[in-house]
C-alpha cells in the first residue's frame, strides 16, 4: 500500500510529466514552423516518451492501492528562438526534471517504502541519459554552426 504523501507527490510529478510532454510538443511545432523538420520530429519523439512516463507512473500508483490524478496543467511557452536555444532549454529543462525525481526517491525514503524507491531508481538512470543526450545535442549545434545545422537536424530526424 502507497502512502497519502508518496502517492500525492507521484501524482504532482505525474502532472508535471505531463507538461513537459506539452512542453516538448510546443517545443517541436516551433521547430517545425521554423523549418527543422528533424528537430521537430526529435521533439515530438520526446513528448511521447513523457506522456509514457506519466503513464508508468499512474499505473505504479494504482498498483500500490492508490488513486492515479492527473491536475490542471499548466500552459507551456510557444516561442523558443534558435535551434539551439531550444536545446539548451530542453538541457535545462531535463536538469530540473532530474532534480524532481530526486526529491520523490528522497520521499520514498522517507516514508520507507523501498518498492518506490526501487521504481524510482529507474528514472533517476534514465534522467542521466536524458541530460547526456540534450547536452550532446547543444554540443553538436554549437559545433555545427550556421553551416551545419541542417546536418544536426537531419541527424535528429533519424532518432527511433
Amino acid at each position: 500500500m502507497i502512502t497519502e504523501k508518496l502517492q500525492k507527490e507521484i501524482n504532482d510529478q505525474i502532472t508535471a510529466e505531463m507538461w513537459s510532454s506539452n512542453l516538448y510538443l510546443s517545443m517541436a511545432f516551433h521547430m517545425e514552423k521554423e523549418g527543422f523538420a528533424g528537430m521537430a520530429s526529435w521533439l515530438k519523439k520526446q513528448a511521447l516518451e513523457e506522456q509514457g512516463h506519466a503513464c508508468e507512473m499512474a499505473s505504479y500508483v494504482i498498483k500500490r492501492g492508490g488513486v492515479a490524478k492527473l491536475d490542471k496543467i499548466d500552459v507551456v511557452p510557444t516561442e523558443f528562438g534558435t535551434p539551439l536555444a531550444v536545446f539548451e532549454q530542453v538541457y535545462e529543462h531535463e536538469c530540473r526534471v532530474s532534480k524532481m525525481i530526486d526529491d520523490l526517491v528522497d520521499v520514498a525514503s522517507a516514508e520507507k517504502d523501498k518498492a518506490t524507491q526501487d521504481f524510482l531508481w529507474g528514472f533517476v538512470r534514465e534522467q542521466v541519459e536524458e541530460e547526456a543526450t540534450a547536452a550532446g545535442i547543444v554540443d553538436m549545434i554549437k559545433r555545427a554552426g550556421d553551416a551545419g545545422i541542417y546536418y544536426v537536424d537531419s541527424k535528429l530526424g533519424e532518432r527511433k
